[in-house]
């Protein structure tokens, strides 16, 4: 976190740490970054923002109903209305009595639906397009709660975290069709209306951080910040092991395989001493990034690893050498293992190559310029 948004790591870091682990499932291998969400909202400060168990979606209810607790959800991922044909059809009216049972019936079969799925205990209606003012007038007679949310990605996080299943259609679903919310409300965030969904973590596993700040560019950077965060979480749960930083490690790595080196007979030793050369890149570009003189500092970290320091790296904050595990900074193992993994693996692909060819222009032969056509027939 302090690498892209220095000086609110502080506050972050707590955020980042509480949301993975509320959401974080028995077997750490199978955490899933999409659990951890963030949500924007333009105003406050950074040390205003929190965690909420559930979902936030940026805008309020549809209608009067702001506020419901221990309710079932449905979720139609079409719009809460009256069905129309797939194709075109007309209707022949001869007189006013016609027309207004055409609208009754109508009128009826929606309020048939509604009815339907306010006495299975639903509280709250979530639809993937429009809401219609007729369903809308039979929502509010039942007292329940209409959220609109026109992102399909949205809906499926919504499903993920009440539980609840898309309904194609508008439709009376069944019960265990529905889903559960411990508490659905609109507040009022930093002048913005949002709709809170908070949920039990042993329905849905899904925690939302709501961060405050004072300008979109400003939350852009700490978003970025947080998702490396929570990708280093997963990468944990994964495997827990750690490594030197500040280069430590890549020196250390790097000496092993020039000792490794001398003792080959054959062409290999040129090669092995050309890799470990590359991995002193690392603590290089440390150093140059910190203003460091970097062949002074390379002789002195060479130095002081030859007497057995081998933890001791740079520390590009201060501009001196130390033992970075002592303010607790460290270096992923996973990381590390795949990005040498990956590395050897691109260079071994491009010494493979053993010609390049290169694409033409296609279209045919061209017209030879002033020699008339090019086609004497």
């Amino acid at each position: 976190l302090k690498s892209k948004q220095n000086g609110y790591e502080d506050c972050l870091a707590p955020l980042v740490a509480k949301a993975c682990v509320d959401v974080c499932p028995e077997n750490p291998r199978n955490f899933s970054v999409d659990n951890v969400r963030v949500s924007k909202l333009v105003g406050g400060f950074v040390d205003q923002s929190e965690i909420v168990q559930g979902i936030v979606i940026k805008r309020q209810a549809e209608g009067t109903v702001t506020c419901v607790e221990d309710g079932a959800v449905a979720v139609f991922s079409q719009g809460v209305d009256t069905s129309s044909t797939e194709t075109k059809g007309t209707v022949l009216i001869k007189n006013a009595a016609e027309l207004k049972n055409y609208h009754k019936s109508e009128e009826d079969e929606l309020h048939a639906l509604v009815k339907g799925i306010a006495d299975l205990g639903t509280k709250v209606v979530v639809s993937g397009s429009a809401i219609g003012e007729m369903a809308m007038h039979f929502i509010e007679r039942y007292g329940m709660m209409a959220i609109k949310i026109t992102s399909k990605f949205e809906l499926r996080r919504i499903c993920r975290s009440t539980g609840a299943v898309a309904l194609p259609k508008f439709a009376v679903p069944t019960k265990d069709q529905l889903g559960l919310a411990k508490r659905v409300e609109t507040v009022e965030i930093g002048g913005n209306r949002v709709t809170v969904l908070r949920q039990d973590e042993r329905v849905g596993r899904v925690a939302t951080i709501i961060l405050r700040g004072a300008t979109d560019h400003l939350m852009d950077d700490m978003e970025r910040a947080i998702d490396d965060g929570v990708n280093t979480f997963k990468a944990l749960g994964r495997d827990a092991r750690v490594l030197a930083a500040g280069g430590a490690s890549e020196l250390a790595l790097s000496e092993k395989l020039l000792e490794f080196g001398r003792k080959q007979t054959g062409l290999e030793q040129y090669a092995i001493q050309k890799f470990a050369e590359a991995l002193e890149v690392v603590p290089t570009t440390l150093a140059e990034n910190a203003g460091m003189n970097t062949t002074d500092t390379m002789a002195s970290l060479r130095a002081q690893h030859a007497k057995g320091n081998s933890r001791v790296g740079i520390d590009s904050t201060t501009c001196e050498m130390k033992d970075l595990g002592e303010d607790f900074i460290t270096d992923l193992y996973y990381t590390k293992y795949w990005a040498i993994k990956f590395a050897a693996d691109a260079a071994t692909t491009v010494l493979r190559v053993d010609q390049i060819i290169m694409s033409k222009q296609a279209g045919g032969p061209k017209k030879p310029q002033g020699q008339g056509h090019w086609d004497e027939d």
